[in-house]
């Protein structure tokens, strides 16, 4: 179950993974409710967002028309990685993601810190997503009814404000969805979804009819180093499509359904983002466009000459920012969850309410927690340190396909990364390269991030873990999961939008 040496190398099994999955210690235990189209509009709520709506104008201004190079960089370093958790999300079904194939392959110390850097990509991105919130709210009201919140309750200190009210409010009322359970969360984040991909296509409409080819010269001011910088600012963008992972325990199906839904993602937001990042140069010049707290909606204002389409794209982007906000707060709960059936933190993490099937109590602290930030720290701040964690976890990510076929070649896998060992090592390589365009700034703040996490784990975490206990039963039934050993042949009853679980 476990490979024997010191406490920090302690692997892990997938066997053991998924035995353990699905309950808590009390035995209390998530439902096996999300189908496949659920789960793809759950990958494209965790992905669309203030990355696109607020962080595209901060894009421009580092690339300027090379903006568009620099989302396919970005999209690149999302392709190979995403190959790497496809397979890995079908193999290890779980809820811990990323944390859980650190573990299974590379040992407790590892997975802890991967863990701890998860706190950046799901906890302090929400924080993040949510002060991108406000702003389209006011850019909504204004439209509406003339009127907006006052910049002391709707910006943070160091951006003109006080207080961000609406990024608190919004953390808040995602909380509240999340604990009444996963099939009504789900259901709202397919709707979201769906409407924000709608109200993208609007906009590609508008810029395009207004396209001027000379706002794509100069193409690149900035040379190469621009270029650079840009995409590790449009990685944030793409942040989110590995949450489809840790609902590996509530999916139909996990080691079929999880591969697709996050290729799906993966097409279909690089080519939404490539389109929208041509239209909003070609409508609008770079210099116009570069450091707009509301960019889009300031494009659609300027080529409609009134603030009616400005308005329509601030309510898609007030929707779109809040299910970030939702499927986020729902991927960093059951990392915390997973870590916490492990004993690498507190108990409380992953106690399951037996009457909603979901982890209030997490919930609730974790809205909690990060309602903080997202009140009293400016966003450039947030996407920065979330960018370089979870390109480091990305990079351990593509290791951990690399270690895993070595130790496990039989283990069951429905998906295969392609061109293996070349994929995941490009997928380093490409992670490598973003960061280094974080600058050293942001480097220093992450070294010294996972200082403090290296010190929690020696601290509690190897004193608390599980792993090296007595051997146990594995938690819950002996019987196999039939979702996890079904006829790969057999009608995927997922695709069925609403339907209930088995």
């Amino acid at each position: 179950m476990a490979s024997s040496g010191p406490s920090g190398l302690r692997i892990k099994s997938p066997d053991l993974l998924v035995a353990e999955s699905g309950v808590d210690r009390a035995g209390n235990g998530l439902q096996r409710s999300m189908g496949l189209f659920q789960l793809v509009c759950f990958g494209i709520g965790a992905i669309v967002g203030t990355g696109i709506f607020v962080g595209l104008s901060d894009t421009v201004a580092e690339a300027g028309p090379a903006v568009i190079v620099s989302f396919v960089l970005a999209a690149l370093t999302c392709v190979f990685t995403a190959f790497s958790f496809a397979e890995l999300g079908g193999a290890i079904p779980v809820s811990g993601s990323s944390y859980s194939y650190a573990y299974a392959t590379l040992g407790e110390r590892t997975a802890f810190l991967v863990g701890w850097c998860l706190l950046l990509e799901y906890g302090v991105s929400v924080s993040a997503v949510a002060v991108g919130w406000g702003q389209y709210l006011n850019e909504l009201l204004g439209s509406l009814i003339g009127w907006e919140l006052p910049a002391a309750l709707a910006r943070p200190p160091g951006d003109g404000g006080i207080v961000n009210a609406p990024a608190v409010v919004v953390i808040l009322l995602a909380a509240l969805l999340l604990v009444r359970g996963i099939r009504e969360s789900a259901r709202a984040t397919a709707a979201m979804a769906v409407l924000k991909l709608a109200i993208l296509a609007l906009f590609c409409v508008i810029g395009f009819s207004a396209f001027q080819d000379g706002n794509l010269s100069p193409f690149a001011p900035e040379s190469v180093a621009g270029i650079t910088s840009g995409a590790s600012v449009a990685f944030f963008s793409y942040i989110g499509f590995d949450a489809i992972t840790t609902a590996g325990e509530e999916v139909r199906n996990p080691r079929r359904n999880i591969p697709i839904a996050i290729m799906i993602c993966i097409g279909v937001v690089t080519v939404l983002y490539c389109l929208v990042a041509v239209a909003a140069i070609g409508a609008l010049s770079s210099d116009q466009v570069a450091d707009q707290p509301a960019a889009l909606s300031l494009i659609v204002n300027r080529v409609t000459d009134s603030t009616l389409g400005g308005g329509v794209i601030a309510f898609g982007a007030v929707v779109a920012i809040a299910s970030v906000v939702l499927a986020v707060m729902y991927g960093q709960t059951r990392i915390l969850m997973s870590m916490s059936r492990d004993g690498l933190i507190p108990r409380i993490f992953e106690r399951i309410s037996p009457r909603t099937a979901t982890p209030v109590a997490n919930t609730w602290i974790v809205a909690g927690v990060f309602a903080i930030p997202a009140a009293v720290v400016p966003l450039d701040v947030v996407m920065n340190l979330t960018t370089i964690g979870t390109l480091a976890i990305m990079a351990v990510v593509n290791v951990s396909v690399l270690v895993l076929r070595r130790t496990r070649p039989g283990l069951p896998r429905r998906f295969r990364v392609p061109l293996f060992p070349l994929s995941p090592v490009l997928g380093i390589g490409f992670c490598g390269y973003l960061i280094y365009g974080t600058g050293p700034a942001t480097w220093l703040q992450f070294v010294g991030f996972l200082v403090v996490g290296s010190l929690v784990y020696a601290l509690y975490g190897r004193r608390h873990s599980r792993l090296g206990a007595a051997p146990r039963e594995p938690v819950g039934s002996e019987a196999p999961d039939p979702t996890l050993t079904s006829d790969p042949t057999a009608p995927d009853p997922a695709l069925t939008f609403g339907s209930r679980g088995a």
